[in-house]
């Protein structure tokens, strides 16, 4: 699907990239925020049809399993009146519909798997957008300051200087390791909260997967 493979480019963007290699980096961040704003849009709007769609399917599939369930009765019913040939064409009419069921049964599983797609892209998407809204100021500020220390390394070099131009570069290697090092607390510091968001995650699912099993240990012991 070429909304997905869009979607999938800019998640997997490098940010820090994309404003390196710009010439104009708060103009190129601002429109890489814009196009990630408009395709999580329409990946909203698709998983809304998606889900529509899934949910017209099960009710087609429901419809056709009352219809198998009466015939079947209508069967049983012909049945009890010793009128085969009558048990016979209902028994095919239910026949009919189970075999329909069966149908939208294996189209609502294509169906469900094309929703936890879309709604995969949807979620990464907008993990993506808050990223880039929270270090857009960040990136800007850090281009500035490079291309800042550029020119005055290059204005330097002009006059001749050769004792300020050292400064200056030993001032640009000084900036570009403070960025370094605080670049590296931030990532460690998110890792840090990712790693507790997975765990409380994977605790809630444990949670659930025993009040499952305890539910199904429960049914076993009532009587047949």
């Amino acid at each position: 699907m070429p909304l997905l493979e869009r979607v999938t480019t800019l998640i997997r963007a490098n940010l820090n990239d994309i404003v390196d290699r710009a010439e104009n980096p708060e103009k190129m961040i601002k429109q890489v925020i814009l196009d990630m704003q408009n395709q999580f849009m329409q990946v909203k709007t698709q998983v809304a049809i998606a889900l529509a769609d899934l949910h017209l399917l099960e009710k087609k599939r429901k419809e056709n399993l009352d219809k198998e369930a009466e015939w079947m009765r209508k069967a049983e019913m012909a049945v009890g009146k010793k009128d085969d040939s009558l048990a016979r064409a209902a028994l095919e009419r239910s026949m009919s519909f189970k075999q329909m069921a069966a149908n939208f049964d294996e189209q609502i599983s294509d169906q469900k798997v094309q929703v936890d797609l879309l709604r995969d892209a949807l979620n990464k998407l907008d993990q993506k957008i808050s990223e880039a809204e929270s270090k857009s100021e960040l990136l800007i500020a850090q281009a500035r300051r490079t291309k800042a220390v550029g020119r005055a390394a290059d204005a330097s070099a002009r006059a001749g200087d050769k004792s300020k131009v050292a400064t200056f570069e030993r001032m640009k290697g000084k900036v570009l390791r403070e960025e370094a090092i605080n670049q590296a607390k931030a990532e460690i510091e998110g890792g840090s909260n990712d790693d507790v968001e997975r765990r409380f995650a994977q605790m809630e699912k444990d949670e659930q997967i025993d009040k499952l099993l305890a539910e199904i240990k429960t049914r076993k012991a009532l009587p047949a």
